[in-house]
């Protein structure tokens, strides 16, 4: 109940009740629609700059932790690419050279994509150029991996066949130091035990008892265990692959038969003088692409360098061979 005013009237010196006019009343109650009508705009309008509403203040919180996500992105993007830079150093330096592959070239390795604007879904938003820009280095970055994952692929496949090389070469000597007399005759010109002339000797004459264990220099496949080529008597003939064939003549007896596998240092066979021979000795050669080459250079994988120094002295003497 609103309250009655009175003002003091002194005509009448009495008191008399004020009527407020409909127009004045309309006249207030305008001016504080007004009043209020400035006041919500003033908040609505400027206000709103300045103050945030819980819903504004999320969101600014997940834009910050947007970005902050982002920057951790690309640091773990420049350690990524420190540690895959290093690797394609050495794939290029190390691993392609030592297995005899043409280096990947770097603009190979780091080009990026050409062609049509593959970010233009990212454009228009207000990190748009971090959002793009990130997302070109994650993709630079994984085209890196997947060339750098095939040529690790080439290098396994490499090394494998590289492994299979290393031991299918020729490197042992067939008959054991503790077993062997004497290596009698080299690789070269020598003079023939029955004509007396000078002729090419294309093997190694090593000296030893009849029944020494004679050992397989490198893997591979038996192709001949018999004795039907002229000279050589008894004698196996061991095809290495890579173009590489071992020869083992003058037997007593065979360990192994024809098509047989065999592994570097398996017996396989014994010291004999069969077929065109002067005495109980293994007549050795080794061939490259059906070309006879000198043995001394493959026995790496058995002897030490002083018996290596022995064997190239006695080896080098123009002596007369045994067969």
């Amino acid at each position: 109940m609103s309250k009655v005013k009175y003002y003091y009237d002194s005509d009448t010196l009495s008191y008399r009740k004020i009527e407020r006019k409909k127009r004045t009343t309309f006249k207030y109650a305008m001016i504080f629609l007004l009043a209020a009508a400035f006041f919500a705009f003033i908040f609505v309008f400027v206000g709103s700059q300045y103050i945030e509403s819980p819903k504004e203040r999320a969101l600014k919180r997940e834009l910050q932790n947007a970005q902050l996500q982002f920057e951790l992105l690309n640091k773990k993007m420049e350690h990524a690419e420190a540690v895959l830079s290093n690797i394609a150093d050495r794939d290029n330096t190390i691993y392609r050279v030592y297995f005899e592959a043409n280096p990947i070239p770097d603009e190979q390795r780091r080009a990026g994509f050409g062609g049509i604007n593959r970010y233009k879904n990212l454009e228009g938003f207000d990190n748009s150029k971090l959002i793009i820009e990130s997302n070109k280095r994650l993709d630079i970055l994984q085209k890196q991996i997947v060339i750098q994952s095939k040529s690790l692929d080439e290098i396994a496949s490499l090394a494998a066949e590289k492994e299979k090389l290393l031991a299918a070469i020729p490197a042992i000597q067939p008959v054991s130091n503790e077993d062997l007399t004497r290596m009698a005759s080299g690789y070269g010109m020598r003079s023939d035990p029955f004509t007396k002339v000078r002729k090419m000797h294309k093997g190694m004459d090593f000296t030893a008892p009849r029944g020494t264990p004679i050992y397989a220099t490198g893997d591979g496949v038996v192709k001949r265990a018999d004795s039907r080529a002229t000279g050589y008597g008894k004698h196996i003939r061991i095809d290495h692959g890579y173009g590489y064939m071992s020869l083992y003549a003058h037997l007593y007896k065979y360990n192994v038969k024809r098509n047989q596998k065999v592994k570097r240092g398996d017996l396989i066979g014994f010291v004999g003088s069969t077929g065109r021979s002067q005495a109980p000795h293994l007549h050795y050669e080794i061939h490259k692409d059906k070309k006879a080459i000198n043995p001394i250079n493959f026995y790496y994988g058995s002897l030490t360098a002083d018996e290596f120094n022995k064997l190239l002295e006695h080896a080098s003497l123009e002596n007369q061979s045994l067969d």
